[in-house]
């Protein structure tokens, strides 16, 4: 198996791997761009360069990072506010509907505890999101966590593990506060 093929599958992999390298490097630079640009519809066409966007629509605000982008699979109006981190070493799944407040972070990656271990290799689990949620600004989600549809995640929420469909969830660790009554 390729570096990437182990990344993709859940495995340990080397991130040090030239075509892994030259993915994040390709991303820079598409964020880079898409970051510089003030033309709402030039930085558009830039943002479906990186991503898959399901409707050619998704909406990222500047100040946007992320390791690779064609792991980001991004449903109709899907919309990310300023200075959002998607780390995509995994794939994130991101339903129609979708909002993210200024800062939030969804993060594939995880290292290994033991640090001669760690100098070597990482493994990532993707992240899932369902449609019509909302994550309020600051908030991260961590590696392998599914979001249930029409679930609403506070500002500032760190969230471990998944959410269920209509709930709202806070604090660190992130839990539910409240459920919804779906429309």
């Amino acid at each position: 198996m390729t570096e990437r093929e182990k990344m993709l599958a859940g495995l340990p992999y080397d991130p040090g791997d030239p075509d892994l390298r030259d993915g994040r490097a390709r991303a820079v630079g598409l964020t880079v761009a898409i970051n510089a640009e003030p033309d709402r519809d030039r930085r558009s066409a830039l943002v479906n360069q990186l991503v898959k966007a399901a409707d050619g629509k998704a909406v990222i605000m500047p100040g946007f990072f992320c390791d690779y982008g064609v792991n980001i699979c991004m449903g109709a109006r899907a919309f990310a506010n300023a200075n959002c981190v998607f780390l995509d070493c995994a794939e994130i799944r991101i339903g129609d509907n979708f909002q993210a407040g200024p800062g939030v972070q969804l993060l594939t990656p995880e290292h290994p505890l033991d640090a001669v271990e760690r100098r070597g290799c990482e493994t990532a689990r993707p992240i899932i999101i369902g449609d019509d949620v909302w994550i309020g600004g600051g908030a991260i989600v961590l590696a392998g966590v599914t979001v249930g549809d029409r679930a609403v995640i506070g500002a500032g929420a760190v969230v471990t593990k998944d959410v269920p469909s209509d709930v709202v969830v806070v604090g660190n660790p992130a839990k539910v506060v409240r459920r919804l009554t779906p429309a």
